[in-house]
């Protein structure tokens, strides 16, 4: 009886250490959206949490409520206090609309830490000009400019931001993360990045906003999760030609992402931030139906063998 009772627990310590080894870092999808105001799909932000500690990749509308979800969800590591690091693809405004609620709510809950940023060029102009704009409630929070020095009890630490204009190559790294931007084509923008996390257990790149671009295939090459944003072919067939000729210089068509995909190799290729330019401003049923998810999936299937999934927010990986 004593041989086996200590056997169990050998084997269950086993186990848990197995199961520590084996999921050491979780991707979760806090928003796959896109411009357009859809409650089912907050902005577009992503987590990658590492023993614990989240890194956010672009902070979409909602950014802040949704990790609070996923800790509903069981991910601990996004209570809101927790979220300290993040990364910006580029300064278009949906990934970016969340900028002040990651600023200032995991603060107003009690996070001590400044938040630490990396992003474009730029990105220090707009988080001055948020704190400028929020200037009254934060001397109203920490007491600052009142007279009789009551307030409510703000730590004075927390709302501040140190942001790092990035370029491409390794931007950061800590014991859990090594992370490298990579420059990608999206239009007229001089700067939007990639991102590859290269983790203990996982190598995860995230395409961002981009034209189809060789940096995938180099950052990704065989990578255990590929991230990639998209558009359907068969919406596309349908939009007038600015609307063509934007999403050639901006956004890649499932067709070219399966290309894309069959290159790079990735063991798990996640679709998100599918829009559908020209077809998603139309709101007709044609074009509902023509850049459905199943639609999108049915057409990089086609063309790619690999593993592929639509992403849905609060997805976990």
């Amino acid at each position: 009886m004593g041989l086996t009772v200590l056997f169990l627990f050998a084997w269950y310590g086993f186990a848990q250490a197995q199961s520590k080894e084996t999921s050491k870092t979780q991707i979760v999808l806090l928003g796959t959206g896109t411009p357009a105001p859809d409650p089912e799909h907050s902005g577009p932000s992503t987590a990658i949490v590492v023993n614990g500690t989240p890194y956010l990749v672009d902070f979409g509308t909602g950014v802040v409520r949704q990790a609070a979800a996923a800790r509903k969800k069981g991910v601990r590591g996004l209570e809101p206090v927790n979220l300290r690091i993040g990364f910006l693809t580029h300064l278009h405004s949906d990934h970016t609309l969340g900028f002040p609620d990651l600023i200032l709510t995991p603060w107003v809950m009690g996070r001590k830490e400044p938040l630490e940023v990396y992003g474009p060029p730029g990105t220090s102009d707009m988080a001055e000009h948020i704190l400028k704009a929020y200037g009254e409630d934060i001397n109203i929070r920490t007491g600052v400019k009142i007279r009789t020095g009551d307030s409510e009890h703000s730590n004075i630490t927390g709302y501040k931001v140190n942001v790092h204009e990035i370029q491409p190559g390794i931007v950061y790294k800590d014991q859990n993360v090594t992370v490298t931007a990579f420059a990608v084509h999206h239009g007229k923008w001089a700067h939007a990045y990639g991102y590859r996390f290269e983790t203990p257990d996982r190598t995860i790149v995230i395409s961002g906003d981009t034209s189809p671009d060789t940096a995938i295939v180099d950052n990704c090459h065989g990578c255990d999760v590929l991230i990639h944003e998209v558009y359907t072919q068969a919406s596309f067939d349908m939009v007038s030609p600015e609307w063509k000729q934007y999403r050639l210089a901006y956004h890649t068509s499932s067709k070219e992402l399966a290309e894309i995909a069959t290159k790079a190799k990735p063991g798990l290729l996640i679709l998100y931030h599918r829009a559908n330019p020209g077809c998603d401003q139309a709101r007709t049923q044609e074009c509902r139906e023509a850049g459905s998810e199943e639609q999108l999936l049915k057409e990089v299937r086609q063309a790619y063998s690999g593993k592929v999934v639509a992403g849905h927010d609060l997805d976990i990986y």
